[in-house]
């Protein structure tokens, strides 16, 4: 390491080094040292007699022997940013992830069967789903593209889910709606009305996350808000257990099975990131917030 002497303020000498190889133990002894020399000898304020009419001056602001410091107080920055940074250890997540659910594949305009007894030509707060959507949402592989199926663009998102709670019964909120429900308040805008439909959630298969809005209830129940919103696990049914159906446009972005096992959660508008759930759909949040402009406008000015 080169030293090199310059001149004090005294005719003196002093050694000065390079302030980006001191360690961080030998600037927290300066600190240590320099704050004791500050309280010790305070600088002197001038004073100013008012009967000439003169103002008092304010008084300097106080800069302390380290902040002058060359590099230290970059580096003390550069520490406190970093310890910022790290999240307190017990901090709960607004919406925690709910892991291993069983997850199962469903579309606009499926049939009754045994494992899915109510068609989906409707929905739960859309009697006209499949019209609404613009047709069937076929699941076939062969017989779509671009997450999309091949015969016809649709008019909603086309990545949906369904989760078993609802929080509208005989054209009324269910009496615990308003107090388990964590957006209630802020959603609601008339009694009836679904505070639920078109909310957005994230799951993830594989380290892959997708995103998606709620448009339907199920499967099987509609009433289990102790899963959905607390800390139950989903209850046994004919389809293994299953806590959340998909669309096929999400089962082929995770590039999972038709029932498979996934994590989700909720999540808020603002934390979705723009991808192929944000192009198509007049109950895309995407779409709505881009004024007289139609869903493939707002994906060619996202490309620009």
């Amino acid at each position: 390491m080169k030293n090199r002497l310059r001149g004090g303020q005294n005719g003196g000498s002093v050694l000065a080094m390079n302030p980006a190889k001191y360690t961080p133990a030998i600037m927290l002894s300066l600190m240590a040292f320099c704050g004791t020399l500050s309280q010790a000898a305070p600088p002197m304020e001038r004073v100013v007699p008012k009967e000439h009419g003169e103002v008092e001056l304010p008084k300097a602001k106080k800069s302390s022997f380290w902040e002058k410091l060359p590099g230290l107080s970059e580096y003390l920055n550069r520490s406190a940013t970093v310890e910022a940074a790290v999240p307190p250890a017990d901090k709960k997540e607004k919406y925690p992830w709910k892991t291993n659910i069983v997850t199962t594949t469903f579309w606009v305009g499926e049939s009754a069967s045994k494992r899915n007894p109510v068609h989906n030509l409707s929905s739960s707060w859309d009697k006209n789903w499949a019209k609404n959507y613009g047709g069937f949402d076929d699941p076939n592989p062969a017989n779509r593209s671009n997450y999309l199926p091949a015969k016809f663009v649709p008019k909603q998102n086309p990545f949906y889910v369904a989760l078993p709670y609802n929080d509208v019964s005989r054209g009324r909120h269910k009496p615990e709606a308003s107090k388990v429900i964590p957006w209630f308040k802020e959603a609601f805008e008339r009694e009836g009305k679904s505070v639920l439909k078109g909310r957005w959630v994230a799951i993830r298969y594989k380290g892959r996350v997708c995103y998606a809005q709620w448009e339907d209830v199920g499967p099987f129940r509609t009433d289990h808000w102790q899963y959905v919103f607390g800390d139950e696990r989903p209850k046994p049914n004919l389809n293994k257990g299953a806590g959340l159906d998909v669309s096929p446009a999400v089962r082929d972005y995770l590039g999972m099975k038709d029932t498979d096992v996934t994590d989700w959660k909720f999540v808020e508008f603002h934390e979705v990131p723009y991808g192929p759930w944000a192009k198509y759909g007049n109950n895309n949040t995407f779409v709505q917030n881009t004024p007289k402009k139609g869903a493939r406008t707002v994906v060619a000015d996202m490309l620009r």
